[in-house]
């Protein structure tokens, strides 16, 4: 896969030197992002780490975590899973992290967490790309959360001075941290986001109503290490390993349309009851617009002023979605399309410049 490595310019608030960002070339079209309905927690949960409440025995588990671009890649070294509850007060969010050398250093709030192992949260609450939240924590339980305004691709703003207020996470390691001598089995993580502070920013109810949807993803940096006079330390000259619940099709989890789908049902819900999204056919149609027009301004300099003069992939082919429309703006370009649901309803959807998608 083609990528380019960029510095972001100095994060003072944050205190950071550089940021590391990877902007990747867009994903070719792949399968449906995963999907999970997310119970309604039957008593109360506490963040100790360890996934034993009564009310985690109705959350079954997801997936198992597989590398960011997909099949095209080797299956993970070690197996990761999550499973999530919800009440009125807190997203709840429980990860069983395989790994046979547990091992963390950082210990300062917002420091770059994924320079250590870690357990990542991405949550975009009403799909639209823009606006959505960041959570990093290591083994150590050390958290940098985040807020971006939009994606880095589409010049996106991260603000490490935004916390999420009230947030509660615990780490439980099943062995000996930061000891080579002995051979671990895991950790566990244990996660509560109030939605007071998810709801800053979600643009619709937060707590969500039964039956609402949310984008999330959950991703996993694991870095090969040696032991090496009694610690840990990164093998020179290898990169880290991406491994992630919904693949991203590219190394690049700042692509907010490719995370997966969570819906929240009742006590009882079955998390594996999932209604797919109706409009991820115009969601993936003006996508791949998008993409092409940014393809298109490197060549050319500028947008495209029809979808006619972009090469779109053939998932972006009219079927129940019509043939994209392009009109130039002052500022970029809007992009259109018309979905036509189940039973004849049709709906208006749109992408600009900046990959926010809305429908009317």
């Amino acid at each position: 896969m083609n990528r380019r490595l960029f510095l972001l310019p100095p994060l003072a608030a944050a205190g950071l030197s550089f940021l590391l960002v990877l902007v990747s070339l867009p994903a070719q079209s792949g399968p449906r992002p995963k999907g999970y309905v997310v119970p309604f927690a039957s008593g109360p949960v506490v963040i100790d780490g360890v996934l034993n409440d009564r009310a985690w025995r109705a959350a079954a588990w997801t997936d198992d975590f597989v590398d960011i671009e997909g099949s095209i890649r080797p299956a993970p070294r070690f197996r990761t899973r999550a499973k999530m509850l919800w009440d009125d007060e807190y997203l709840y969010i429980g990860a069983e992290l395989e790994e046979p050398d547990v091992w963390a250093t950082l210990t300062k709030r917002d420091t770059v967490i994924f320079y250590d192992n870690d357990f990542e949260v991405f949550m975009d609450p009403n799909g639209d790309n823009l606006e959505y939240y960041e959570m990093e924590m290591n083994a150590l339980n050390t958290v940098w959360d985040l807020f971006l305004d939009r994606p880095y691709r589409d010049g996106g703003n991260p603000r490490d001075s935004w916390d999420i207020a009230g947030l509660k996470t615990a780490v439980m390691v099943r062995g000996t941290l930061n000891s080579p001598a002995d051979v671990d089995t895991g950790w566990t993580v244990e996660i509560a986001m109030p939605w007071k502070a998810l709801g800053e920013y979600a643009h619709r109810p937060a707590p969500p109503n039964r039956g609402d949807t949310w984008r999330i993803n959950f991703s996993r940096v694991e870095w090969r290490v040696e032991k090496k006079r009694g610690s840990y330390a990164k093998v020179p000259g290898t990169r880290e390993d991406n491994w992630v619940w919904s693949p991203q099709g590219v190394i690049d989890m700042h692509q907010p349309e490719m995370w997966g789908y969570i819906q929240f049902g009742g006590p009882g819900a079955n998390p594996r009851e999932f209604r797919p999204d109706p409009s991820w056919p115009a969601r993936e149609s003006l996508m791949a617009v998008y993409h092409a027009q940014k393809e298109f301004r490197k060549v050319h300099g500028r947008w495209a002023e029809n979808a006619g003069d972009l090469a779109l992939p053939a998932s972006a082919k009219p079927g129940a979605v019509s043939a994209p429309a392009v009109s130039l703006t002052g500022a970029g370009y809007i992009a259109t399309v018309t979905l036509t649901l189940p039973g004849g309803k049709r709906e208006t959807w749109f992408v600009s410049e900046d990959s926010r998608l809305w429908r009317e």
